[in-house]
């Protein structure tokens, strides 16, 4: 695999790319996204291998001081490329540079990958949601200071 880089991306993309991920048993469409983002600001985010959508961070803010990491995904054969890490460090810059203080986002115990990414980078575990049949599906919700 040859350049990985991310830019600014559309809801269309998000969607088109939820498609791919196969832990989305059932994506979000277009409307979901245009209600959630509609007011406000909001970054859409692509990563890309050799041009090629591979996956996307969409984030929207909950408050003038807090930016909310609504969804995310990478698509499966791009994986291990560290194309979420990337994402993360670029919506952590943008973030700042919008006056942004934290920066927080929710997963769920089946997701350990994701949960090593956010501890990794400085997260911390703020809230336990339980929620579902099996603790795989308890919400765990995280945040990062990351402003004045």
């Amino acid at each position: 695999m040859g350049e990985l880089a991310w830019r600014h991306g559309s809801i269309d993309e998000v969607v088109a790319l939820s498609l791919q991920i196969p832990e989305f048993d059932n994506p979000y469409g277009a409307d979901e996204y245009h209600r959630r983002l509609q007011e406000g600001r909001y970054l859409i985010q692509i990563a890309e291998v050799d041009g090629e959508a591979a996956g996307f961070y969409a984030s929207y803010a909950n408050s003038p001081q807090e930016l909310y990491l609504w969804m995310s995904g990478v698509v499966p054969q791009f994986r291990g490329l560290k194309l979420a890490s990337m994402l993360l460090e670029g919506l952590q810059h943008w973030a700042k540079q919008q006056g942004f203080e934290r920066i927080t986002v929710k997963s769920r115990n089946r997701y350990p990958a994701k949960l090593r990414l956010l501890l990794g980078n400085g997260f911390h575990i703020v809230e336990l949601m339980k929620k579902g049949d099996s603790s795989l599906d308890y919400r765990i919700r995280f945040a990062k200071h990351i402003g004045a």
